[in-house]
């Protein structure tokens, strides 16, 4: 049996309650810790970093800026020997720049880096700025040639045979027969003496730029007598051929020339009339720099012949 309590003593001070607190979580999991501290951070950061671009935009000049933006463009950077691209803030225009490059003992970088970041960012660009500089270059051509042939009476009335078009292959520069006007002879590979003047109007400005050449012989679709041996494939690149003597005789030089063709009335300059007389022409493209030239729609004929000019009594061609 379980023991009484023993008796407390008339003097003894009464005994202390034992309390136990217990402490129930309520449905918040507890204390959260420092998460939003890191992401007050993050967005302090955020706006750092943007209020220090809109301060670089401000305190730039629009060539400051470039410079900047090729220093991050992700392509092929070369750094020469003195070639920092600055000489302190904002004063470069950009690391690729021609000036002083840091490459004593006491100072950081070498004689020659390459930064392979991206070859085909690099390719892009500068077929980009070759393409602009032939562009440039075309834009000054067209100019020149309309000048001389307007300067010229003889060939003033000329002007509107001549069309000016810029396609995949290059610029390429049509002359074109007209109802009162021909490039040839009826039916054969002479040029008249007009178009022989004209032609060498062409070749004095072509001469003048690098770009490769390019010459195409059209006809209309008027159709040759059955039996014959010479049909328009063989007119056109004849006429091709005689159009490139034509330019060599008046200066060109001969290993610029990258293809002679014939493609007949494959290529309509009228599609709605194939027998137009405008449809008859000769163009001489002048061929994109370092970019291969696709071949235009329509069928391309072989290499010209050999031998002599091919001669056609059949009118209209």
């Amino acid at each position: 049996m379980a023991q009484a309590p023993a008796k407390r003593g008339k003097n003894e001070p009464e005994p202390r309650p034992i309390i136990v607190k217990k402490i129930i979580a309520e449905g918040h999991g507890g204390h959260h810790g420092g998460a939003w501290k890191v992401a007050y951070a993050d967005f302090v950061t955020a706006m750092m970093a943007f209020f220090l671009l809109l301060w670089i935009l401000g305190a730039t000049t629009e060539k400051q800026r470039k410079g900047i933006a090729d220093y991050f463009t992700p392509t092929l950077v070369e750094m020469r020997q003195k070639s920092a691209g600055s000489n302190g803030a904002f004063g470069g225009d950009s690391v690729i720049s021609k000036e002083n490059y840091a490459h004593r003992a006491s100072q950081t970088g070498t004689k020659s880096i390459t930064i392979p970041k991206d070859a085909t960012g690099g390719a892009k660009e500068g077929a980009a700025a070759v393409r602009s500089r032939d562009r440039a270059r075309f834009t000054a051509l067209k100019k020149q040639l309309e000048a001389r042939i307007k300067n010229d009476p003889a060939l003033r009335r000329l002007a509107r045979n001549i069309r000016f078009v810029e396609t995949r292959e290059g610029l390429r520069i049509d002359l074109v027969d007209q109802s009162d006007f021909a490039m040839f002879a009826l039916g054969n590979t002479t040029l008249l003496p007009d178009a022989r003047k004209l032609m060498g109007e062409v070749a004095k400005v072509i001469d003048g730029v690098p770009n490769e050449i390019i010459v195409r012989g059209h006809t209309d679709a008027l159709p040759y007598a059955n039996g014959r041996s010479v049909n328009n494939w063989t007119l056109s690149t004849a006429r091709a051929e005689a159009t490139r003597q034509a330019l060599g005789d008046a200066g060109v030089n001969g290993e610029r020339f990258a293809r002679i063709e014939g493609v007949a009335d494959r290529q309509p300059y009228v599609p709605e009339d194939r027998y137009d007389p405008r449809n008859r022409r000769m163009s001489v493209v002048l061929a994109w720099t370092s970019i291969e030239p696709p071949a235009e729609e329509g069928a391309i004929a072989p290499a010209p012949p050999s031998g002599a000019p091919v001669q056609v009594a059949e009118a209209g061609h």
